[in-house]
């Protein structure tokens, strides 16, 4: 971790190199994220660039080095949800998706296409949370401190989020699974 703070503090002055190598080390995090919102490598890699390009130009900024990742992932959901906004499409499951679902954990490629499709009818503020509390696994804490908002807020987005992704799923998966397709 000190290796890495050394690198931002010396990417912040400036250091090309240094910001080289975060990225390097961010690069598989933030493009599977970006995918995560987009559902296309396309756009995925659009965002993706995007959020090097607005992470070089701001690096500066950065106001506590150990909190880079935490910076970094907040510029790449925001960047994101424009990204997507901007282009106003339906996103659909294109057929590399879902070749590329592979039956992990015990869920089946049905169900993970069910979770997908349910979870693109939700408010982005559900699916952001949803994202980064069962897919990246940060705990409320780190999500309130990502978004900038009170950990009840977050708490309330994640139980409404399981809340309509339940209803949307009419509980079939729930109730056999106890829960464990999230």
């Amino acid at each position: 971790m000190n290796k890495k703070l050394g690198l931002v503090a010396r990417a912040k002055t400036g250091d090309s190199e240094a910001f080289q190598m975060l990225m390097h080390q961010e690069k598989a995090n933030l493009y599977k994220m970006a995918f995560v919102y987009t559902r296309n490598e396309e756009d995925a890699l659009e965002v993706f660039q995007e959020t090097v390009y607005k992470a070089l130009i701001s690096i500066s900024t950065v106001k506590d080095d150990q909190y880079f990742t935490t910076w970094l992932t907040r510029i790449l959901i925001n960047t994101a949800i424009a990204y997507l906004a901007k282009k106003r499409k339906v996103i659909s499951l294109s057929k590399d998706m879902i070749e590329n679902m592979r039956d992990t954990e015990g869920v089946r490629l049905e169900e993970r296409i069910d979770l997908l499709e349910a979870m693109e009818e939700l408010e982005e503020k559900y699916v952001t949370v949803l994202l980064l509390r069962f897919y990246k696994d940060y705990s409320v804490k780190q999500i309130a401190a990502l978004l900038d908002c009170p950990e009840g807020t977050v708490k309330t987005n994640i139980h409404r989020g399981l809340t309509l992704l339940r209803k949307k799923l009419k509980g079939e998966y729930f109730n056999e699974r106890k829960n464990s397709c999230l």
